[in-house]
């Protein structure tokens, strides 16, 4: 539920008792004594709100009987009312619809952002590598002390179920540029996968997969690819104890505090303004620039690993560069991409 709906939702509970109240004693009085509208609204307030002003007309028998019960059962409303609306904003709900109203502001703002699918260990690993690398990131989670907990360090995270439309469309994903399916379950993520998808063809979806074989099914589901964080565990377990050195340096270089070094994706998109140049140009050999690693071909699938200076860069290509976040930000500005 959103700011702004909840805010109307509690308004209107406490509201809607008294405006009945004003418009049965308004009614009542036109009905009983037949005075003019304004004259039995203006009654009608000041019996309920019990300030003694005396009788705007003199009243018959009937209509005192009907004061008698208006003021009776009058009380009782304001009470609830007052009551809920002191408890609204003394109890910090107010505060929290607010919140989430400014939460909504925010994300409606956002264009090309992530959205992560769950925030339990895998969700926040995610979260925190995309908070990182300077990425713009939704969470949604269905806990909501979960989500109360991240909101309150700064993270626009959303309550709600993310295999809902309307939850997704409330994270943005029309103007999302990729979704990560980070639920506990394989159902679960397979769902979120047939939503998103439904909801944006282009967008790029990455899943978590729990169980062995269930990759196709994910696939089907419309994820662009499953990962399976148990078979990444066990290849790092086996990596530490067979090359723990080079472990140790990607490990370094992902926990670093202060200077974020990455190993990042750089597209040459057609009219860059180095197409045509040599890689030695941007390639940063001697520490002063982001470090091109690789240049993967536009067929997609082959990669020119520790490519030579004099190779020339083409339209279609994709730098595998590593660097600090500035060096890489840099590097893409050079070729021409945001």
């Amino acid at each position: 539920m959103n700011g702004d709906h909840e805010i109307r939702e509690r308004l209107l509970g406490v509201l809607a008792p008294v405006g009945l109240m004003m418009a049965a004693g308004t009614a009542g009085y036109r009905l009983i004594e037949g005075w003019p509208l304004f004259d039995s609204l203006y009654m009608t307030v000041i019996t309920l709100a019990t300030v003694g002003y005396g009788e705007t007309h003199p009243l018959s028998h009937a209509g005192r009987v009907f004061t008698i019960g208006l003021i009776l059962v009058g009380i009782g409303v304001l009470t609830y009312a007052f009551s809920s609306l002191t408890a609204f904003i003394v109890e910090g709900d107010l505060n929290d619809a607010l919140r989430r109203r400014r939460m909504q502001t925010k994300i409606a703002k956002l264009a090309g952002h992530f959205i992560v699918c769950g925030g339990g260990h895998t969700g926040r690993i995610i979260l925190e590598e995309l908070e990182k690398t300077g990425r713009e990131v939704v969470l949604i989670d269905e806990d909501p002390e979960v989500v109360q907990h991240l909101a309150d360090k700064g993270v626009m995270a959303l309550h709600g179920d993310a295999t809902d439309d309307e939850t997704l469309k409330a994270a943005g994903i029309e103007r999302a540029r990729g979704l990560f399916g980070a639920l506990p379950t394989d159902p679960g993520n397979v769902f979120v996968a047939i939503t998103a998808r439904g909801l944006k063809a282009d967008l790029r979806i990455v899943s978590r997969q729990q169980e062995r074989g269930v990759e196709g099914k994910l696939k089907r589901s419309g994820a662009d690819v499953a990962v399976d964080p148990g078979l990444i565990g066990g290849l790092r377990m086996a990596s530490e104890m067979i090359r723990p050195a080079a472990v140790g340096f990607l490990d370094s270089m992902i926990r670093a505090e202060g200077k974020v070094f990455r190993i990042e994706e750089v597209p040459v998109v057609e009219g860059a303004p180095l197409i045509g140049e040599p890689l030695g140009t941007v390639k940063g050999s001697e520490g002063e620039a982001a470090l091109v690693l690789a240049v993967r071909a536009k067929d997609g699938k082959t990669y020119d690993i520790n490519p030579a200076p004099s190779r020339a860069l083409a339209p279609g290509e994709v730098l595998v560069a590593m660097g600090s976040k500035e060096q890489l930000k840099e590097l893409r500005s050079r070729l021409g991409v945001n």
